[in-house]
């Protein structure tokens, strides 16, 4: 059996597994609909951090009207 071959299939099975996962992972995280649910998660955080700077601002005005009461 003629073993002349097996360098040269290593040599090539490592590139073309390297093009293959590049090309066929790609596919999956880079879709219109990927970008819309990411859009959508940006409005709901920054919809949260809002919510949460108004509860903090409330916070800080009972804090003070507490302090001002002594």
């Amino acid at each position: 059996m003629d073993w002349n071959w097996l360098p040269l299939l290593i040599l090539l099975i490592c590139p073309l597994m390297m093009v293959f996962m590049m090309f066929g992972g790609h596919r999956h995280t880079h879709g219109k609909g990927n970008q819309k649910t990411q859009h959508s998660t940006l409005i709901e955080l920054e919809s949260k951090v809002t919510t949460l700077e108004k509860e903090n601002e409330k916070l800080r005005e009972e804090i003070n009207e507490l302090f001002s009461k002594k």
